[in-house]
C-alpha cells in the first residue's frame, strides 16, 4: 500500500476502546509521515476523542439520531466519508461500522466476528480482516490492524497528556488545600453493574482513612456519579472532588497520583496507560479482554482469581464460580452483580496498606 494522505479510524464502543486506539495512531501518524488521521466514533465519547494526539477531525454517530431518524444520520455520515480517505480501519465488528470502513476508502480494514455465518460478506468485501478475539486484550486486538499493514510496534498502551495550563493549575489547586501525595478512589463506573456496594465502598474508605494519605474521591457529573457524592463518608484524609473537573484534568490529576483505588472503568485505563500503581475491582468483566494493560511486561490478566498481581497492578474479584460471567449483571439486564458483594473491603484494603507502607514515597 502507498503511503496513504488520508486516514479513517472508525469505534463504535465506549471510552475505553477510544482511549485504546491510541498507541495505534500515534504509530500511523509516524509511520506515514503525518497523514491526516478522521475518527468516527459514538457521540458518548466525544471528550475522549478529542484529547487524542494527531487527530485532523471527528465524525460522530448517535444512537439518539439512530432513534429519531436512522436514514438521514446514515446519509449524512456516508456522504462526509464517502471515497474521502486513502485507508479505512474499523475497530469494531457491527455491520454498520464495517459498512462505514468500506464507503470511506477503496483501501479498508476492519475486524469480524469469528462467526462466519456472520462474517463471511466482511471477508469478501474488506481488503483486509482480522478476527476479534474476546480471549485477547483490547489493545491486542486493535493493534493486529498495524500488523495487517506490516508497521512494526510495541504493544504499549498510551495515555493521552492534559496540557502544561490544565496540569499547572491542577497542581495549584491541590496546593492550595494542601495536598501534594495523594491516592484515588474512583468508586463509580459506566454502568450500576460494575460499581461497589456503598455499604462495602465505606467499610473500604474507613479503613483507607486511617493509612494518614489523602484520599482523592473522583467522578463526572452524571446521575451514577451524583448519587455517589451523597453517599461520600465525611472523614479526616478523604476529599470529595466528585464532579469537580474536566476530563482533561482528570489525567492530569491522574498523572500527579501515587495510585489508583477504585472500579473497572475508562479511570483504571488511564491510569495504566500512565504506569501508575493501580488496585482495581472488578465484578462481572472478562479480565482477559478488559483487565488494566502493563507496560512494564506488556501483559494483563489471563485468569479469574479472587486475588491477581502482575507487575504495577492488582485485581480484585469475588471467589465465586460464575466469575467472570461477562453478563451485565446476574440477570444480564443491568441488575445486581453478587460477585461485587463477595470482595471483602478488609481484603482489598491489606493489599493497598501493604504496598503504601513499603513503597518509597
Amino acid at each position: 500500500m502507498k503511503n496513504p494522505k488520508k486516514i479513517l479510524i472508525i469505534i463504535q464502543r465506549s471510552n475505553g476502546d477510544v482511549l485504546f486506539s491510541t498507541t495505534l495512531i500515534n504509530a500511523l501518524y509516524k509511520y506515514y509521515k503525518s497523514p491526516k488521521i478522521d475518527l468516527l466514533v459514538n457521540d458518548d465519547t466525544i471528550s475522549v476523542a478529542r484529547l487524542l494526539s494527531n487527530i485532523n477531525s471527528i465524525h460522530t454517530f448517535s444512537y439518539k439520531k439512530k432513534r429519531e431518524n436512522r436514514w438521514n444520520q446514515e446519509k449524512d455520515i456516508i456522504t462526509k466519508v464517502f471515497r474521502k480517505y486513502d485507508l479505512s480501519i474499523n475497530l469494531t465488528a457491527s455491520d454498520r461500522s464495517v459498512l462505514y470502513a468500506l464507503f470511506a476508502s477503496k483501501n479498508s480494514i476492519s475486524t469480524i466476528e469469528m462467526d462466519s455465518s456472520k462474517s463471511w460478506w466482511k471477508r469478501i468485501l474488506l481488503t483486509k480482516y482480522y478476527y476479534f478475539n474476546p480471549t485477547k486484550h483490547i489493545l491486542l486486538n486493535n493493534l493486529k490492524s498495524l500488523s495487517l499493514l506490516n508497521i512494526e510496534h510495541d504493544n504499549i498502551q498510551l495515555s493521552p497528556s492534559a496540557s502544561e495550563l490544565t496540569s499547572t493549575n491542577v497542581i495549584n489547586r491541590l496546593c492550595k488545600i494542601g495536598i501534594k501525595d495523594f491516592l484515588i478512589f474512583h468508586p463509580s463506573a459506566q454502568y450500576d453493574y460494575k460499581i461497589y456496594p456503598q455499604y462495602l465502598r465505606d467499610d473500604l474508605l474507613t479503613q483507607l482513612n486511617n493509612l494518614g494519605v489523602p484520599i482523592l474521591i473522583t467522578g463526572g457529573g452524571d446521575k451514577v456519579d451524583l448519587l455517589i457524592k451523597n453517599t461520600i463518608p465525611s472523614l479526616e484524609n478523604i476529599f470529595d472532588w466528585i464532579g469537580e473537573t474536566t476530563l482533561e484534568e482528570y489525567f492530569a490529576l491522574s498523572q500527579l497520583s501515587l495510585a489508583y483505588i477504585g472500579m473497572d472503568t475508562l479511570n483504571m485505563h488511564i491510569a495504566a496507560g500512565q504506569n501508575k500503581r493501580i488496585f482495581s475491582i472488578f465484578g462481572p468483566t472478562n479480565v482477559k479482554m478488559w483487565s488494566p494493560w502493563s507496560n512494564n511486561s506488556q501483559k494483563n490478566a489471563n485468569q479469574d482469581k479472587p486475588i491477581q498481581t502482575y507487575d504495577n497492578i492488582t485485581i480484585f474479584q469475588a471467589d465465586m464460580p460464575c466469575v467472570a460471567c461477562g453478563k451485565a449483571g446476574c440477570d444480564d439486564r443491568h441488575g445486581k452483580s453478587e460477585c461485587l458483594d463477595n470482595i471483602d473491603p478488609k481484603v482489598i484494603f491489606n493489599e493497598i496498606k501493604d504496598w503504601y507502607q513499603n513503597a518509597r514515597i
